[in-house]
C-alpha cells in the first residue's frame, strides 16, 4: 500500500503565495510521474501540474508562469509553489502519483486533499 500525505494549504489573500507539499510512503518500487490536481465546488477535478521522474513538467494554461512544480526523488516528495494567487485558484488540491509497486504492477494513488482558499 502507498500513502500520499499533503500539507501546506490554507487561506491567503489575492496576490499571495502558498507552498504545497506531498510525501509518498509505503510499498514503492519506483515512483513515476507525480502531480497536483484541484477541484473547485461544483466543478470537475482538473490538472494543475505534473512532473516526471526525470523532471519534465507540464502545467495547466491557467497557472503557467505563476505555479512551479518540483520533486525530490531521494525523499519521494513533490512540491507546488503557488505565487500570484487568484480567487479562482480556490479549490481542494490533490496530490497524485503513478507508482510502480512491483516490477510488473503499477497503480495510481491520490492524497486526501488540502484546501486552498484565496480571498480578501
Amino acid at each position: 500500500q502507498v500513502q500520499l500525505v499533503e500539507s501546506g494549504g490554507g487561506l491567503v489573500q489575492p496576490g499571495g503565495s502558498l507552498r504545497l507539499s506531498c510525501a509518498a510512503s509505503g510499498s514503492i518500487f519506483r515512483l513515476n510521474a507525480m502531480g497536483w490536481y484541484r477541484q473547485a465546488p461544483g466543478k470537475q477535478r482538473e490538472l494543475v501540474a505534473t512532473i516526471t521522474s526525470q523532471g519534465s513538467t507540464n502545467y495547466a494554461d491557467s497557472v503557467k508562469g505563476r505555479f512551479t512544480i518540483s520533486r525530490d526523488n531521494a525523499k519521494n516528495t513533490v512540491t507546488l509553489q503557488m505565487n500570484s494567487l487568484k480567487p479562482e485558484d480556490t479549490a481542494v488540491y490533490y496530490c497524485n502519483a503513478d507508482v510502480k509497486v512491483t516490477v510488473l504492477r503499477r497503480n495510481d494513488y491520490w492524497g486526501q486533499g488540502t484546501q486552498v482558499t484565496v480571498s480578501s
